[in-house]
């Protein structure tokens, strides 16, 4: 998927380890860890699975002690996987800065923000697949949800949502099956560039913008319509 002009491609986005020697690791917290390796395991993870032999492999090239590396990930294959799709968010934040975001419709930041969490994930499709079937797992279908709301959520916050209402809910729970679609298609499209991922993703989020217009409207409307309640409240007590 190529980057838009806006999105800023660091040397290594998903990469925050980068020139680290192994004395620096050392000192380095369990979550630092966890965020060192999380990339490398994924590039890994596409030959070697989400275990043991791709956390041993990323742990050896940032020169992290194994068993450190084993207690950084003590929950297993999920504990990776929810480090990298943390990396991926941050890699997104650091593509698209505020500044940037700023100057943008809440259209085509939604549409931004997503595609870029998709380029940096483009190059590890075959460890997205494996990942998805991991979290497909009656036993994970849960931790799968809360990864997915994480996601959602924190695209909705880099865009600018301050809702605290249901609509807090209704716009992260339509852009998780947005975002779900189009990881589907993503996963298979062959299409240069992306294109047909590119253009499933705009309509779907033309949906969501139309969607909240009516329902914008429907609420400004209510407001005005007839209150029963307030009708019955008259009767019991008139205003004298």
């Amino acid at each position: 998927m190529t980057p838009h002009a806006d999105i800023q491609s660091p040397a290594d986005p998903l990469n925050p380890g980068a020139g680290v020697s192994s004395a620096e690791t050392v000192d380095l917290t369990l979550d630092e860890v966890r965020a060192l390796l999380a990339p490398d395991i994924a590039a890994n993870a596409a030959f070697d699975g989400w275990g043991d032999e791709a956390l041993h492999y990323a742990a050896d090239a940032k020169g992290v002690d194994r068993d450190v590396a084993r207690l950084a990930f003590a929950g297993g294959p999920t504990a990776m996987i929810d480090a990298w799709f943390a990396a991926m968010d941050a890699a997104m934040d650091a593509a698209l800065p505020a500044e940037a975001i700023a100057r943008m419709k809440i259209r085509e930041r939604i549409t931004r923000l997503v595609e870029a969490r998709l380029t940096f994930a483009a190059p590890h499709r075959d460890a997205l697949r494996r990942a998805l079937a991991i979290l497909a797992l009656p036993t994970n279908v849960a931790f799968a949800t809360r990864l997915g709301w994480r996601t959602v959520d924190h695209i909705w916050r880099r865009a600018g949502d301050t809702a605290t209402d249901y609509n807090h809910y209704t716009k992260r729970g339509i852009l998780l099956g947005v975002y779900g679609a189009t990881i589907t298609v993503f996963l298979d499209d062959e299409s240069e560039g992306w294109a047909d991922t590119r253009a499933f993703l705009a309509r779907r989020i033309e949906g969501i913008m139309r969607f909240e217009k009516a329902k914008a409207g429907f609420v400004n409307r209510a407001i005005y319509r007839p209150s029963l309640s307030r009708f019955v409240g008259r009767l019991r007590y008139p205003v004298v």
